[in-house]
C-alpha cells in the first residue's frame, strides 16, 4: 500500500510539471500583453520598469526558469493586473466561498442523485423510471447559464423568493446551490441506475434471494455497496468540479469565489492569477484520484495492488 502510494505521489509531481510547463507556454503564446493597457500613455522609462518588475523583459525561457523556482519555494506570484495582491492570498481568501457553495451542493447533489438511482433501478420501466430518467436528462441538456438565469427569473423576480445575486447571507447561497445540484442528481441517478441494474443480475444476488434472504436485506448487504464503485470513480471530477463547475455560476451570482477571479485574469489576460489558480485545480484533480483510489480499496476488500515484478 505505502509503494503504491508513493508511486502515485511520484506520478501527481510529474503530472503537475507537465500542467505547469504547457499552461506558462500556452499562456505567452497568447497576443499582447497584461501590462499593455496599465503602460499606456505612461513614460518609456515607467514602462520598462514595469516590465522589468514582472520580469517581462526576460528571454522566455529565463521566465519560466524564475517562475519555476519561485514556485518550489511556494511562492505563486503577484497579480500583474491588481498590482500587490498576491496569487496564493487570493487563493486562499476565494477558495473557501466556491468549497463552500460547491460542497453543499455536491453532498446534496449526490445524495438525491443516488436514492434517485435507486428507484429507477427497483422501478425499471415504470413511471419512477421514467421521472427520474427525465429529471437526469434535464439535468444533463440544459446548460448551467441557462439554468441560472431561469431560477433567477421564476425563484428571485417573479416570486421574489431570493435575491439574484450577491453575497453575504444564506439566502445568497440558495439559488447558487440549486443550480450546482443539478448536475450531480442528473449524472449519479444515470450512473447508479445502470449500475444497480447489472449489480441485480450477478450471480451472487441470485444466491442471495435463493437463501432466503428478504429483496431488503439482499439490496442493503450485496447490491448497494457494490454498485457504488463505478459511481466513486466519477468523484474525482466532481470534487474539482466544486470549484471549477461554479465558474458561470459565480459570474452570474456575482459571488466573490476562485472562479470569479479565474474569469477575470483570463479576460485581463493575468499571467500570474491564470497560473496560479490553473495549479490550484490540477492539485485538486490529482489529489482527488488518489483519494479515489484509496476509497476504491475501502469499498471493496477484493481489489488489491498487484505487487510489481522485477
Amino acid at each position: 500500500m505505502l509503494r503504491y502510494i508513493a508511486k502515485r505521489i511520484g506520478y501527481m509531481f510529474i503530472t503537475l510539471f507537465i500542467i505547469v510547463t504547457v499552461t506558462f507556454f500556452l499562456m505567452r503564446s497568447i497576443p499582447g500583453d497584461p501590462l499593455a493597457h496599465m503602460a499606456r500613455g505612461l513614460p518609456e522609462q515607467t514602462k520598462a520598469n514595469y516590465y522589468a518588475k514582472y520580469g517581462l523583459d526576460q528571454p522566455l525561457y529565463r521566465q519560466y526558469l524564475v517562475y519555476l523556482k519561485n514556485l518550489l519555494q511556494g511562492d505563486l506570484g503577484e497579480s500583474v493586473v491588481y498590482p500587490g495582491r498576491q496569487v496564493s492570498e487570493t487563493i486562499v481568501t476565494t477558495s473557501p466561498v466556491s468549497a463552500k457553495i460547491g460542497g453543499i451542493a455536491l453532498v446534496i447533489g449526490v445524495s438525491i442523485g443516488i436514492f434517485l438511482g435507486i428507484i429507477a433501478a427497483l422501478n425499471k420501466n415504470r413511471w419512477p423510471d421514467y421521472i427520474v430518467m427525465f429529471i437526469a436528462i434535464l439535468g444533463v441538456t440544459i446548460p448551467v447559464f441557462v439554468l441560472a438565469a431561469l431560477f433567477q427569473y421564476f425563484f428571485a423576480v417573479k416570486l421574489g423568493w431570493f435575491p439574484t445575486s450577491g453575497w453575504g447571507e444564506r439566502k445568497h447561497m440558495v439559488l447558487p446551490i440549486m443550480v450546482l445540484a443539478l448536475g450531480p442528481i442528473a449524472t449519479y441517478a444515470r450512473y447508479f441506475k445502470s449500475s444497480m441494474l447489472d449489480t441485480l443480475n450477478q450471480d451472487y444476488v441470485l444466491t442471495a434471494y435463493s437463501k432466503g434472504l428478504s429483496r431488503f436485506n439482499v439490496i442493503r448487504r450485496h447490491v448497494l455497496r457494490n454498485s457504488a464503485l463505478p459511481s466513486i470513480t466519477l468523484l474525482a471530477g466532481r470534487i474539482v468540479g466544486i470549484f471549477t463547475g461554479s465558474f458561470l455560476v459565480e459570474r452570474m451570482f456575482s459571488i466573490p469565489g476562485i472562479g470569479f477571479y479565474y474569469i477575470s485574469s483570463i479576460n485581463n489576460n493575468d499571467y500570474s492569477m491564470i497560473l496560479g489558480t490553473t495549479i490550484f485545480y490540477a492539485v485538486l484533480f490529482v489529489v482527488a484520484q488518489l483519494l479515489v483510489d484509496l476509497i476504491y480499496m475501502l469499498v471493496d476488500p477484493r481489489i488489491r495492488v498487484a505487487p510489481e515484478k522485477n
